[in-house]
Order: structure tokens, then sequence, then C-alpha cells
């Protein structure tokens, strides 16, 4: 089974609790919208902690360095079939200035040129209704055990 570990951003604001989610980059997700934003996450290297993991492609596909208290959550198992495992975080960025690693590929397919794209194109924060709307279905479970555990404290 594949793993992946990443980071759910999250603040507490005037207006209510916000999440911090990214859109895959890509021309596989230019024409996709809802559904598909997630947590910034990747596969785990080889001997590699998964809380490691997580912060490395946090910063790969943000440019950013969240600090704090990061609580475990209960992973979820996606569609396809990956474990994603994830730690929530009370950190605040500005999602406008997020810089993401790059990707290369083949495209169009079969034309033998290579182009790049950002792994991430688009980063942003969220009310609960709309983050829950925009995310990876089986990751509105992350949305749901942060908005308890900040209901608790």
């Amino acid at each position: 089974m594949k793993i992946s570990a990443g980071l759910m951003l999250f603040r507490n604001t005037s207006s209510g609790l916000e999440f911090f989610l990214v859109h895959p980059g890509g021309p596989f997700f230019a024409k996709k919208d809802e559904g598909w934003w997630t947590i910034p996450k990747g596969e785990l290297l080889e001997n590699e902690e998964p809380l490691a993991a997580a912060l490395r492609e946090f910063e790969e596909e943000t440019g950013f360095k969240p600090s704090g208290k990061f609580i475990e959550l209960n992973p979820i198992i996606q569609k396809g079939g990956k474990k994603v495992l994830c730690w929530a975080v009370a950190f605040d960025v500005d999602a406008s200035k997020f810089v993401s690693n790059t990707f290369e590929i083949e495209w169009p397919p079969r034309s033998g040129k290579t182009k790049t794209f950002p792994e991430v194109d688009k980063a942003n924060w969220f009310f609960y209704d709309e983050a829950a709307k925009l995310i990876n279905e089986r990751q509105v479970d992350f949305l749901n055990q942060i908005k308890t555990i900040v209901s608790k404290s």
C-alpha cells in the first residue's frame, strides 16, 4: 500500500476557522476544481519518518516551513487505496506567496515535447463549507477532526 504524509494548516480568525488547501498543478487538473483540492502531501522516502516527510512535502509544494504543535490526525484511505497520514498545525501563511516545486512530463502526450508544470498551481484558505466541497472527498475527515479538536480547546 502506498503511503503519503501531509500537513493541514488551520487558523482561527474573527470570521471563523479556516483551512489551508492546495490545488494540484499540471495539465490533468487544469479544469478540475471541486473534489480535487488537497492537503500538501507526498510519499515517504525510504526510512523517512512520516512527520518529516509531511514537513518536507509541505515545504516543496508551498515554500512555507510551518512550526508549532503538530497534532497527529487519524489516517484516511483514498479511493485509489493510498493511505494518507496527516498532522494538523495552527499556523498562518500568506497563501498568495506560496512557491511550488515543478515536475516535467511529455505534453501533449506522444508529442515528444517535455513541458514543466508546478506541482501545486493554487493555494488558499477556506472556511469549512467551501473546504469540504473543494477537498478530496476522503480528506473531509481531516477537516472534521480539526473542527472537533478546535471546539474542545
